[in-house]
């Protein structure tokens, strides 16, 4: 059975992922759909790239991964079908696919009946339902050669210590940098924004309750956390916020 997963700031409080849902179903019936998330903050690109590009590699060949973070809906940005390393995606070409490699994109012909408001169940799903019942992406638009990138910042040395930035925070508060694991000398004192938050520990259960930890995450990063806390709320750091190692 084809696999779908699907990636949106649409939340769950509306008709909309149903809707998207309920398209999916009927021109792919027997799809098994999974939802990688629909609480992206609205119209953030950046974490919407971050979290599809930790999940999709985790599910097999073959995989349709639907992803509509869309501010720019109903304008003159192009939606796009491809495929890479044996998967295929659907989004729109706003950068939200950019942690792609060597990937081949077509651009969709958007329906003269699509809702201007709503392509990710008039065009982005339809497309993603025809990948799934074995269209070939050829099929489906003309191909492209200039699709949006916009990769997502990676960490770099500065001579005395890996610099990098928090990429992403999760619902428990916790901050996700950019900075890979291995790239850590052991002993280094992680700062976040100026704080020492202490060397690298090897889980939460390490520290005392509300005390601040840093450790490799499971993405592979360094991370720092709060035992039963939030490291965002209680250093007052986001998204950007400077990380040392």
């Amino acid at each position: 059975m084809p696999i779908i997963t699907l990636l949106t700031d649409f939340g769950l409080s509306d008709s909309y992922v149903a809707e998207v849902k309920g398209v999916l179903l009927s021109r792919a019936p027997g799809s098994t759909l999974v939802d990688i998330t629909h609480q992206v903050a609205p119209g953030d690109l950046r974490g919407g790239q971050f979290l599809l590009a930790r999940a999709w590699h985790r599910f097999p060949a073959g995989t349709v991964h639907l992803a509509v973070v869309d501010p720019g809906v109903g304008t003159a940005r192009r939606a796009l079908a491809g495929t890479a390393a044996g998967h295929s995606f659907v989004a729109p070409d706003n950068g939200l696919l950019s942690f792609l490699e060597q990937p081949r994109f077509v651009s969709l012909a958007i329906p003269a009946d699509a809702a201007p408001t709503f392509h990710g169940r008039d065009v982005f799903a339809p497309a993603a339902a025809a990948l799934a019942s074995g269209k070939r992406l050829e099929n489906l638009g003309s191909p492209i050669t200039d699709a949006t990138h916009a990769p997502l910042p990676t960490s770099h040395h500065d001579g005395t210590a890996v610099m990098g930035e928090v990429l992403y925070v999760d619902r428990f508060g916790t901050l996700i940098s950019n900075i890979p694991g291995p790239e850590v000398e052991p002993g280094v004192r992680i700062r976040v924004a100026g704080t020492d938050v202490g060397a690298l520990r090897r889980t939460f259960g390490d520290v005392e309750r509300g005390t601040l930890v840093a450790f490799v995450g499971s993405g592979g990063t360094v991370e720092v956390a709060v035992r039963d806390g939030s490291a965002a709320r209680l250093l007052g750091v986001g998204v950007g916020a400077e990380v040392r190692a």
